[in-house]
């Protein structure tokens, strides 16, 4: 209770962004295990991260920002979160005051990822943020401008990057076992009955939609299978349920690499699709499903299977961008990548309300 009514406090509080005051960045590499806090306290902060930072190695839950008051005791009993380490959403730029503090994994709805993710950086903490990293161009930028004046890292969490099968079909696009890639094929998606009306995902305003919320793994799948960049887009959306959906619920997108390279790809809440697939002049390999919480598998035209990584894929990934911060090493999944994607999927986008037209990025 008096955790609640402290919470209640504190969202009454109304600071001016003018009298922020930032105490020196910690040295954060001679920190054993860097503070992690999350902002928002929804499933996947609940379900996967705060139980993969119980597997880390060089980071540890130490902190929430939450607008759900309610939530709160159950976090601390369960985290052993003090006092000093909870914030609201209206306070959380004193985040910049506690030391206990390294990183803020920002966690939110996609449109919300830019504003917390300045807050952060503006209070000198490092910044995870969660994939899609933005609804736009624009917000991807300014974040990238936020970070680098402030002298944080900003890491957006494309967790298959950091996956070892993942790494393993990376590192093909190098060594071309099949010779030169011809054509892929990468699909995500699942059934969305739109059934909670109030979630995010369901909100074109929150940048909800099949597009932001499972588009960006195809595209992002298909960029790092090729590890280069497309030049061009043509798209289109469909929806077979207008009544129930606002949001778009399936969009083809194909792309255009160099070399004659093809792209062929889908996302979807109307089916349940999830494979990649890496066309080669004299053979193939390919990920079924290539993105899946509990392990991504698949094999090649050789006969080589490719099993599933046993270990805990976002504990793998913050451990790796902890590492990155300690080190002062660039990290493997930074703000520019993040960006790559949403210039695509603005593409994406105009080119499916031109009637597909060919749009050149």
């Amino acid at each position: 209770m008096d955790n609640r009514r402290s919470f209640l406090k504190k969202s009454g509080l109304i600071i001016a962004a003018s009298t922020f005051s930032f105490p020196h960045l910690l040295f954060a590499q001679n920190k054993k295990k860097l503070g992690v806090a999350l902002v928002g306290l929804g499933y996947y902060s609940r379900d996967l991260l705060a139980p993969a930072l119980q597997l880390t190695e060089h980071c540890e839950l130490r902190g929430i920002v939450t607008g759900s008051p309610e939530k709160i005791p159950a976090w601390q009993e369960k985290y052993g979160i003090a006092d000093k380490n909870v914030y609201n959403y209206q306070n959380m730029h004193e985040i910049s005051e506690n030391d206990d503090i390294d990183v803020v994994y920002v966690v939110v709805p996609n449109a919300l990822h830019k504003k917390y993710t300045i807050i952060a950086a503006e209070a000198g903490k490092h910044v995870w943020c969660e994939k899609p990293m933005a609804p736009t161009v624009k917000d991807c930028e300014e974040m990238i401008a936020a970070c680098e004046k402030n002298k944080v890292q900003l890491t957006i969490g494309y967790r298959m990057q950091h996956e070892p099968v993942t790494r393993k079909i990376i590192s093909m696009a190098g060594s071309k076992p099949f010779g030169p890639i011809q054509k892929l094929k990468a699909e995500a998606g699942f059934y969305n009955s739109g059934g909670d009306g109030t979630h995010w995902k369901l909100h074109k305003e929150l940048a909800g939609g099949a597009m932001f919320d499972m588009g960006v793994y195809p595209l992002n799948a298909v960029r790092y299978a090729t590890q280069m960049e497309p030049f061009s887009v043509t798209a289109r959306i469909e929806n077979s349920r207008p009544e129930l959906l606002k949001v778009d619920e399936t969009t083809y997108f194909d792309l255009e690499f160099p070399g004659g390279i093809i792209a062929n790809c889908k996302t979807s809440f109307a089916e349940n699709i999830n494979h990649l697939k890496v066309d080669c002049q004299s053979g193939w390999y390919e990920l079924k499903p290539f993105q899946s919480y509990s392990g991504v598998g698949g094999r090649t035209s050789d006969g080589q299977i490719l099993s599933p990584f046993k270990g805990n894929q976002q504990a793998r990934q913050m451990d790796d961008d902890a590492l990155a911060i300690k080190q002062r090493k660039a990290p493997l999944v930074p703000g520019k990548e993040g960006l790559k994607d949403i210039r695509v999927v603005e593409a994406i986008f105009e080119s499916s309300h031109k009637g597909s037209k060919r749009i050149l990025l």
